[in-house]
């Protein structure tokens, strides 16, 4: 028996070099209401995020991530720990409470609770194995991946981020799509699942005033928002209204770099944030929007495939929980730009202007590099 060591994926690092040339494109472009005195300030800012994150990245990759399952449950609960300072001492801007001041900049856990989950549950579901395990014997694993779930999903709600709530959710359910746990309880959370979305529409149908009071009145009125975007263009769809209009008016080619009308007239809100899609779409038109796409799906492929060389069940699970973390992120912020998914506030990942967002990106991707490079190939052969 042979083995060595795997080199680097250097595929998945030339992706990672597109989407920077992408971030830094469009944050440009869709910066240009907000940056009147410097107009390369966000672009210049960006580019040391992206150069923290790659050096996180790169030195994470070399650190061997089979270590962390021995303290993954402490990140964990350092994670946790923080979303109840954000609770009782966050920051609040623009009505959420989701920041924790430094000084220097300011820390958002929401984002980091993310990849110390993926961890935990990572653990946990490792410590199964690779068989498949009864019905009986899934109740507990299932109550343990429920009760690490719901803690920080509860908490990132009542800030309220209900896309970072929502990422937290989509992080366990892929984790435990693919994990030993019993087909039986797996099409059980599924079926609850989907009942209570079906539960939610039966209740904006039939008992309208019970619904309003489960979702705050931001909420309330993104659904609005999201549902009639013509009706409400002048406030709750004025957002998603002017994002379709931009995208629209891109067509095939694009109006062209940092031409486009709707996005340099300052009509669409946080174009380099949340809505930076719309600034690819107008600016770069379907083409460039696909190539963008495809970029994304090259890389989930990338991380799948480095999931799927693993020798580690440890090193297999934080994959999983990679590909949901950036799976649902281009998923949610691209259909909600769209109009096919409510406005959540989720940004591009790797794209969308930002700190820790950034951070917590380069970190999963560094992981998955850890866990790649660390791979094996087990050779066998009558001589051995």
């Amino acid at each position: 028996m042979q083995h060595r060591e795997q080199q680097i994926d250097y595929i998945l690092l030339t992706i990672l070099g597109c989407l920077f040339i992408f971030s830094l494109i469009a944050v440009y472009s869709g910066s240009g209401q907000y940056t009147l005195d410097d107009s390369f300030f966000f672009v210049k800012r960006q580019v040391i995020w992206y150069i923290i994150g790659i050096i996180i990245m790169f030195g994470i990759a070399y650190f061997d991530f089979e270590l962390l399952d021995r303290v993954a449950i402490y990140l964990y609960t350092v994670g946790v720990g923080l979303l109840l300072v954000v609770h009782f001492f966050g920051t609040t801007k623009n009505g959420s409470q989701r920041w924790i001041d430094l000084g220097i900049f300011d820390l958002q856990p929401s984002e980091f609770i993310k990849i110390f989950l993926i961890l935990q549950l990572g653990v946990l579901l490792s410590k199964i194995g690779e068989n498949r395990i009864a019905f009986l014997a899934s109740i507990p694993v299932t109550l343990k991946i429920a009760l690490y779930s719901t803690i920080p999903f509860l908490l990132i709600l009542i800030q309220p981020d209900l896309g970072s709530a929502l990422m937290i959710a989509a992080i366990a359910a892929s984790m435990i799509l693919v994990s030993s746990i019993s087909f039986k309880m797996i099409g059980l959370l599924l079926a609850s699942g989907v009942g209570m979305i079906l539960s939610l529409i039966l209740l904006f149908q039939y008992n309208f005033e019970l619904f309003s009071k489960i979702f705050k009145p931001h909420q309330m009125g993104r659904i609005y928002g999201w549902l009639s975007p013509n009706e409400y263009a002048s406030d709750y769809g004025y957002q998603l209204k002017q994002a379709i209009t931009g995208i629209g008016a891109g067509q095939l080619t694009g109006a062209g770099f940092n031409q486009g009308v709707q996005v340099q007239s300052g009509k669409v809100p946080e174009a380099h944030t949340d809505f930076i899609f719309a600034v690819i779409g107008e600016d770069f038109g379907f083409i460039g929007a696909s190539i963008l796409i495809t970029l994304y799906f090259i890389l989930i492929y990338r991380i799948i495939a480095i999931a799927l060389r693993s020798n580690s069940l440890f090193g297999v699970y934080i994959c999983i929980g990679a590909v949901g973390l950036f799976g649902f992120q281009v998923f949610q912020n691209i259909a909600m730009t769209v109009g096919l998914m409510p406005i959540t506030g989720l940004p591009l990942p790797l794209i969308s202007y930002g700190g820790s967002a950034l951070l917590t990106n380069f970190i999963a991707l560094g992981l998955v590099l850890s866990v790649q490079i660390r791979s094996r190939d087990y050779m066998f052969s009558d001589n051995n």
